[in-house]
C-alpha cells in the first residue's frame, strides 16, 4: 500500500469538498494542487476528480434531504414543488447545452494552472466590483424567484465552464446581481449544483468507464469520503458566514492565489 498516494488522495478530497461550494473554484484548486503534487496520470486524475465531486454533491443532498424528499413526494400535486423543480431544470439548461458543445475545447485549452490563475484573479476583481455596488435585494426566498430569474442565474452559472471562474461564485454573484438576497442566492446555488453535478458526473463516468478498475477503489474511496465530509463543513460554514459578511475575503484570496500560481509556474 502506497501511503503517500493515499495521502495525496485524501488531500485532493479535502480540497474538493472545501472549495466546491465556496466562490473560489474547486476545479481550479484541483488542477493547481493535482499538478503540484503530481497525483496519478492525467486520465486517472480526471476520473478521480469526477468521483470525489460526487462526494461533494451528496453532502448537499444529505443536508437538504428533508426538503428534497418533500419536493419529490409532492411533485405531482403541489404547485410550489413543481415550480421549484422547474426552476432547477431551467437553471441547469444553459450550462448543460454549452457544456456538451464546448467542454472538450475548453478542457484542452484552459485546464492548466496559468489560465486558471488568470481566471481566479479576474473573478476576484469581479467579486470586488459587485460588492462595491451595494446591490439591493428584492427576493428574500426561493419561492419568490421567477422562472426567468432561474434562467438568468443558469446563464451566469455557464461561465463556470471556464476553470477558475467558480460555479458557486458565478451563481451566487449572478443571483445577487439579479435581485436575490445573499442568503437566497447562496442556497439556490446549493440546489442548482445537484442536477449540474449529477449530470456532469454521470456523463464523465460513462465516458471514462474503461479507466475504472478495482485496483484504484481504495484511493477513490478515501477521496470520496474526504470530499463528502469537508463539503458538509464548508456548506454549514458558508451558510453562517453569508448571514453577516460579504464575499470580499474570497475575492482577495482568489487574487493572492492567482498571483502566487502565476509566479510559481512562470
Amino acid at each position: 500500500m502506497d501511503l503517500i498516494l493515499f495521502f495525496k488522495a485524501l488531500l485532493l478530497g479535502l480540497v474538493e469538498g472545501a472549495t466546491e461550494f465556496l466562490p473560489i473554484s474547486s476545479t481550479g484548486h484541483l488542477i493547481i494542487v493535482g499538478d503540484l503534487i503530481n497525483f496519478l496520470s492525467k486520465e486517472k486524475r480526471d476520473v478521480f476528480e469526477i468521483v470525489i465531486q460526487l462526494g461533494s454533491i451528496l453532502s448537499v443532498c444529505w443536508l437538504y434531504h428533508a426538503r428534497l424528499f418533500n419536493v419529490v413526494r409532492t411533485l405531482k400535486s403541489d404547485v410550489q414543488a413543481q415550480r421549484f423543480a422547474l426552476k432547477l431544470f431551467v437553471g441547469f439548461l444553459p450550462l448543460a447545452i454549452l457544456g456538451l458543445k464546448f467542454h472538450h475545447q475548453i478542457k484542452e485549452a484552459l485546464f492548466k494552472p496559468v489560465p486558471v490563475a488568470i481566471a481566479l484573479i479576474v473573478g476576484g476583481l469581479v467579486i470586488l466590483f459587485i460588492e462595491k455596488l451595494s446591490l439591493k435585494a428584492k427576493i428574500s426566498n426561493i419561492e419568490s424567484m421567477s422562472v426567468l430569474d432561474a434562467f438568468k442565474i443558469g446563464c451566469a452559472q455557464a461561465l463556470a465552464l471556464i476553470p477558475g471562474v467558480s460555479r458557486s461564485g458565478a451563481t451566487i454573484l449572478g443571483g445577487m446581481s439579479f435581485g436575490l438576497s445573499r442568503q437566497v442566492a447562496t442556497e439556490f446555488s446549493f440546489f442548482l449544483a445537484i442536477p449540474v453535478m449529477f449530470a456532469a458526473t454521470g456523463y464523465d463516468l460513462l465516458k471514462n468507464r474503461d479507466l475504472l478498475n478495482t485496483d484504484d477503489a481504495g484511493l477513490f474511496l478515501v477521496g470520496f469520503i474526504a470530499a463528502f465530509l469537508s463539503a458538509l463543513v464548508a456548506i454549514k460554514t458558508l451558510i453562517r458566514y453569508v448571514a453577516e459578511h460579504d464575499f470580499k475575503i474570497f475575492a482577495w484570496y482568489r487574487i493572492a492565489l492567482g498571483i502566487a500560481v502565476i509566479a510559481y509556474f512562470w
